[in-house]
């Protein structure tokens, strides 16, 4: 997939695994196998294959954003960088035509 990011500070620290060894320090190992992951992906669907990743759609205040898991707790948050946005028949997201992401952050946003 291609990857853009919400900012330069945040690319930065996810730029090599020195950088996330740096900023995420006891997670830089889930990070740096998650963006490579992300990476890897031709298509949204194709981390559906990961149960480890737990790719999943949020909701609520995050409605729209999608998330893969880090740890029990902490997440890479994303969101589709389509406009417009690729829906199925149903309106949802149609995660097969999703090949651009947008990282917005790593949080633990529980």
């Amino acid at each position: 997939m291609i990857i853009h990011y919400k900012s330069n500070k945040l690319q930065k620290s996810l730029s090599s695994p020195r950088e996330i060894l740096v900023n995420y320090g006891t997670r830089a190992k889930q990070v740096n196998t998650r963006m490579q992951e992300l990476i890897a992906a031709v298509t949204l669907h194709d981390l559906t294959f990961l149960p480890q990743a737990n790719c999943h759609e949020l909701k609520g205040n995050f409605k729209g954003d999608l998330a893969v898991d880090i740890s029990a707790n902490f997440r890479i948050r994303f969101e589709p960088n389509h406009i417009p946005l690729p829906k199925k028949d149903d309106g949802g997201l149609d995660w097969k035509s999703v090949t651009e992401i947008k990282i917005l952050s790593i949080e633990d946003y529980h």
